[in-house]
């Protein structure tokens, strides 16, 4: 099965993927995490390009091709191969976020997005994707946190690209991700990520079980 966590910038995400890949190896899956932009050599030097606070002029066609090329990369290299051989493959962030990012965000052509997602992913989709939802001033009091305690985890103490972006640019990403969630409920669960953590892990392991039960 193929899962993907989504969700605007300080949602947690990344630590709610990490606990459920950790519960779920427990329960006797053979779980395999990966990540967008990165997951591969190649993804991860692009990652570094992509989010370095020193390339705040790229242009978001430039961007745009960048994630697809790492998404290439990742189904060719790791994401197809796992599937193939039976993992839970669990994966942050996948093809939403092109959309909700520089879609909604950005405001390039939703039509041109989908195409280019469906071809870099070579129509792989996931079975479930769980978006952390949450307010964006939410989400920026994590930020702020999480780099006033040195826990960030970049490990350079500074806000990357997308984070410095202004509250608008993370405003239409959130609306975007809630539309993509009305659009996509077949596999969109949104869990409610205002909640600490004990309690939207709980949500989110409820989500996992009822999707590998269904499954069976």
């Amino acid at each position: 099965m193929f899962v993907s966590f989504e969700g605007i910038e300080g949602c947690g995400k990344t630590t709610q993927m990490g606990l459920a890949a950790e519960r779920l190896a427990g329960e006797g899956y053979p779980v395999v995490v990966t990540r967008e932009p990165g997951g591969t050599g190649i993804g991860e030097q692009v990652r570094s390009i992509l989010l370095a606070p020193e390339c705040g002029n790229m242009d978001p066609m430039a961007e745009l091709l960048l994630y697809e090329a790492c998404r290439a990369q990742l189904i060719a290299e790791r994401i197809r191969p796992e599937l193939e051989a039976g993992s839970l493959v669990l994966c942050d962030r996948y093809f939403d976020a092109t959309t909700a990012y520089q879609g909604y965000g950005r405001g390039l052509d939703l039509d041109l997005i989908e195409r280019l997602n469906d071809a870099a992913g070579h129509g792989i989709e996931p079975d479930l994707t769980i978006l952390l939802d949450c307010p964006v001033e939410t989400g920026f009091e994590r930020i702020r946190s999480r780099y006033r305690d040195g826990s960030s985890r970049g490990g350079g103490g500074t806000p990357d690209r997308m984070e410095t972006e202004d509250r608008a640019f993370h405003e239409r990403i959130r609306q975007g991700y809630l539309r993509l969630a009305e659009e996509k409920g077949h596999r969109i669960r949104v869990v409610d990520a205002s909640e600490g953590v004990e309690e939207v892990y709980g949500q989110i392991m409820d989500c996992l079980h009822q999707a590998l039960k269904e499954r069976e």
